[in-house]
């Protein structure tokens, strides 16, 4: 079956949703962040898919953006999208790092907020 690319697009959206959830004392902001990576890694996907160029199986956001700047330009706002990387991995499990506190967080969602929608309108245009 052929991917589609409103698939991602969708999947993205519901990972940042996830990403804004309601932070109790069992949610820790770590895992939100990685949930606001993931929405910019699927919605950067969903460009590849578009333009028929098939997705590769990463976490890497600085190699999924020189993907996709083979295929488009990138606004010059995007390139804070690296500051998510570290949470596809590093902070994805229990381990030796320093926690995430709530202004890293908003920063970290709000980086996603503006990458999503610049996506979003990208696939618009094409």
């Amino acid at each position: 079956m052929p991917l589609d690319y409103n698939d991602w697009i969708k999947r993205a959206i519901n990972s940042l949703y996830l990403a804004k959830v309601d932070k109790t004392e069992n949610i820790v902001f770590e895992d939100l962040c990685f949930h606001a990576q993931q929405a910019v890694e699927k919605g950067l996907k969903a460009i590849l898919i578009k333009n028929n160029v098939e997705p590769p199986r990463t976490h890497n956001l600085i190699f999924l953006l020189n993907q996709v700047s083979k295929i488009q330009n990138i606004p010059e706002k995007a390139a804070s999208i690296i500051n998510l990387e570290e949470y596809s991995i590093l902070t994805r499990y229990p381990g030796d790092y320093q926690s995430i506190g709530e202004d890293e967080y908003k920063a970290s969602v709000r980086i996603a907020e503006e990458a999503l929608g610049w996506i979003i309108k990208s696939l618009e245009n094409e």
